[in-house]
């Protein structure tokens, strides 16, 4: 939590000093897509920040089609060094 803090407050310290499209380009280091089941099976990934979208039937395809669809994306040299998965599972508990 603590580093995710101090991530924040260097983006908004960047963000006054500089305009935003150079921020943008500093701060896309990392893409992070959230991954949920598929209501038909399977799994869909979203991007964060990026109009990315694309789905699978397992994980090991999905990840095979996120990376592609990224490679896809940016231009060549553009593309972020890192791809944060961040799985987002809903449960319905009955009371």
């Amino acid at each position: 939590m603590f580093r995710r803090q101090v991530r924040c407050t260097i983006i908004f310290a960047l963000l006054r000093k500089f305009r935003n499209s150079e921020v943008i380009k500093l701060i896309m280091d990392e893409l992070i897509f959230l991954v949920e089941n598929a209501p038909e099976g399977g799994y869909t990934a979203r991007a964060l920040g990026a109009s990315i979208f694309t789905e699978a039937d397992d994980l090991e395809s999905l990840r095979e089609q996120v990376r592609d669809a990224v490679h896809c994306h940016f231009d060549k040299g553009q593309a972020p060094r890192i791809i944060r998965l961040h799985f987002v599972r809903e449960e319905v508990i009955a009371t």
